[in-house]
């Protein structure tokens, strides 16, 4: 029996009709997820925010999230092997849980990617000014706080989406080999940031055990957890190689080491970019790596020319990383669309059978992210809060898995490891009998994160003092999303809760080969 044929049985022995095409192999999919964490994106754009708060000792927030983030990582590897299915948040939560926890996983999440799609596309305005001033269209000053830099980040943010949106209604196939050769030459950027940055070192890795005034014994704890946000900001959407499921060859086997394998990178990557900025700093101490943060480093210290051409690896990355959290997002969409328990589902699960992609969600996804992108206009602390939250809304998605996973743990899942194998007949990712543990801290983790990124401090969501209501929107907008996630939740319960089946004990695939 043929891989396709294989994949195709086992999709439907979790009631589906294959209707995306298996276009992505093993690079494609790493890239999906090392795409949407994209350091070379965040790092550049949230540098100044963490050592701003933390000083340099700031850099050990980065290990601490990437560890906890690996211990999501680990309980989504062992799910994607099990679960193969688009939209894996939604569906993995559902078949946890029951039918709510589930389908309000899906709803934060699509909220949370939406806002992501277009924090990723502001980002733009952070470098392609710098590299060609033409690209400043509205007015002189490029700085996002700016009236003409606000206007501007939306123009380009709004072209940037326009523009994955097409890439997105085109296929699969053409998102798979964008982003990876965007991924490719992210690789490549990162490697020659540290290297290059690394010859230009002014002092020993020991500078990060320093925390340079901020704080000093207990007193530096509050600083430290909120440089924190930083990394928390950064280290999210791992688990885009589970959403792409349905559209990669032989899933069983190749999701679970690409939601690794991508984590990893990025975790690798991300901490020595960190590491080799605050080594090769001109100055700790002059204000500019507060406000100016990685790209001051790299024009300081390798001139501008030098300093442009790597802005411009930069600009492919969050290109990328648009497409990939946009193409992530729309496949929440379309499985959420497909079970009938959204508005217009009909519509939102449509396939086309030329492209075999799902184009309405695609176009849903860069309508919403485009309308964010207005909020910048005029209210550019608002969008910055907008921004914050969102990931507040993705860690919640996270711990509407990881809860419901360890209450099943805790009552003997896995049990059907023995009979259900890989595409090429290997063995399940599995934890085996550190599952538990790993799964506990997974949960602590999060939680801890949930908290720590939705505490209501003036100096992350209303750093400016300029709206009172700001100091507690993530509360706010967390709350209002709950409630309108119930409200919607209302219309499609019924339908909702009809989906809740149990899984097969062996997927149809399996079946079909043992009779053989």
């Amino acid at each position: 029996m043929s891989s396709a044929t294989t994949d195709a049985a086992d999709l439907r022995g979790f009631g589906y009709e294959p209707q995306l095409r298996r276009s992505i192999g093993g690079y494609a999919s790493f890239a999906a997820g090392f795409s949407f964490v994209s350091i070379l994106t965040t790092v550049f754009q949230l540098f100044a925010f963490g050592f701003s708060f933390g000083g340099p000792a700031f850099f050990w927030t980065w290990p601490l999230v990437f560890a906890g983030q690996f211990m999501v990582a680990l309980n989504f590897a062992q799910l994607a092997a099990r679960y193969p299915i688009s939209g894996a948040i939604y569906q993995w939560s559902r078949r946890l849980a029951n039918a709510t926890v589930g389908w309000f996983a899906g709803w934060v999440m699509i909220i949370a990617q939406i806002v992501t799609v277009s924090a990723a596309a502001i980002a733009l305005q952070v470098v392609l000014p710098s590299i060609w001033s033409s690209f400043q269209l509205v007015g002189g000053d490029p700085a996002l706080t700016s009236t003409s830099g606000a206007t501007n980040a939306v123009i380009l943010g709004s072209v940037l989406i326009a523009l994955t949106t097409v890439v997105n209604i085109v296929g699969v196939k053409l998102m798979s080999v964008i982003n990876s050769a965007g991924v490719t030459l992210e690789i490549i950027g990162v490697a020659a940031v540290v290297v290059l940055l690394l010859t230009k070192a002014e002092r020993g890795p020991g500078v990060v055990l320093h925390t340079g005034g901020t704080g000093s014994g207990l007193a530096y704890v509050g600083p430290f957890l909120v440089s924190a946000l930083m990394a928390a900001y950064v280290v999210v959407g791992f688990d885009s190689a589970g959403e792409l499921s349905e559209e990669t060859r032989d899933p069983r086997h190749t999701a679970p080491r690409t939601i690794l394998r991508a984590l990893a990178a990025s975790g690798i990557g991300g901490g020595l970019m960190l590491l080799v900025a605050l080594m090769a700093a001109p100055s700790l101490t002059d204000g500019r790596l507060a406000t100016e943060g990685l790209p001051y480093v790299l024009t300081s210290r390798l001139g501008e020319t030098g300093g442009r051409v790597l802005l411009v690896d930069v600009a492919i990355a969050i290109a990328v990383c648009t497409l990939a959290i946009q193409t992530a997002g729309s496949r929440m969409v379309f499985s959420m669309a497909r079970d009938g328990v959204l508005p217009f589902s009909a519509a939102l699960s449509r396939v086309s059978p030329r492209t075999g992609a799902p184009a309405l969600p695609a176009i849903v996804v860069g309508a919403g992210s485009a309308a964010v992108l207005l909020v910048n206009i005029g209210q550019p602390a608002l969008f910055t809060a907008l921004t914050s939250v969102c990931i507040v809304l993705l860690y919640i998605a996270y711990a509407l898995v990881t809860v419901p996973l360890l209450v099943r743990r805790l009552t003997g899942w896995p049990n059907t490891d023995e009979v259900i194998r890989t595409e090429r007949d290997g063995k399940l990712f599995t934890l085996g009998r550190f599952g538990v543990a790993v799964n506990v801290l997974a949960v602590v983790y999060g939680i801890g994160m949930i908290l720590n990124l939705g505490w209501p401090r003036p100096e992350v969501y209303d750093p400016a003092g300029t709206h009172w209501y700001l100091h507690y929107f993530s509360l706010l907008f967390v709350g209002l999303t709950l409630a309108a996630g119930g409200l919607a939740y209302l219309r499609y319960r019924t339908r909702a809760l009809s989906l809740h089946l149990a899984l097969p004990v062996v997927p149809v695939a399996v079946a079909e080969v043992e009779a053989a």
